[in-house]
């Protein structure tokens, strides 16, 4: 039985620290589902499609490089509904430090009573991309600041793109 691993965000945008996490999920599973989180009340910088392009143009070499099954979608409903839709059994979850970790357990442990089935994996992010948050990438080229360091070339180009002018 292949093994699925479901990885959420809002990936607005994709930063190397996703990146660096797709990399570490591609060796736990056999399929890996990138998983955007739509709310109605959220009002993210990129179109969902935007984001749906540049998870795959960021992500679908390494997976096919790892040969590893790719698959991107989007949800609006809770996490361990998505993943279990995708037959997923493990929940990837990214720790750049204390404090994810702390929000993390919570989260963890209320999807384990949802859906016990389903295990939540915390994957610490590599030290060269833990200081990375989207937040920061949308604000630095916001100002016009350099983000190449912190984002894959083609979205670095979507966020030059986006704020030009």
């Amino acid at each position: 039985m292949p093994r699925v691993a479901l990885f959420p965000g809002s990936f607005d945008p994709v930063t190397n620290g996703h990146v660096d996490l797709v990399r570490q999920s591609l060796r736990l599973a056999d399929r890996l589902v990138l998983a955007i989180g739509t709310h109605p009340g959220k009002a993210p910088l990129f179109s969902t499609e935007d984001r749906l392009a540049m998870l795959e143009a960021a992500c679908g070499p390494l997976a096919r490089a790892a040969g590893c099954e790719l698959r991107c979608i989007t949800f609006g409903d809770l996490v361990v509904a998505a993943a279990r839709r995708e037959g997923a059994s493990l929940l990837i979850r990214g720790l750049r430090g204390t404090a994810d970790f702390d929000y993390e357990m919570e989260m963890a442990g209320m999807n384990a009573v949802m859906a016990a089935d389903v295990q939540t994996v915390f994957l610490p992010a590599s030290p060269a991309v833990r200081p990375i948050t989207a937040t920061l990438v949308r604000q630095i080229a916001s100002m016009g600041g350099d983000v190449t360091p912190f984002v894959p070339p083609p979205v670095a180009a979507r966020l030059k793109a986006k704020f030009a002018g």
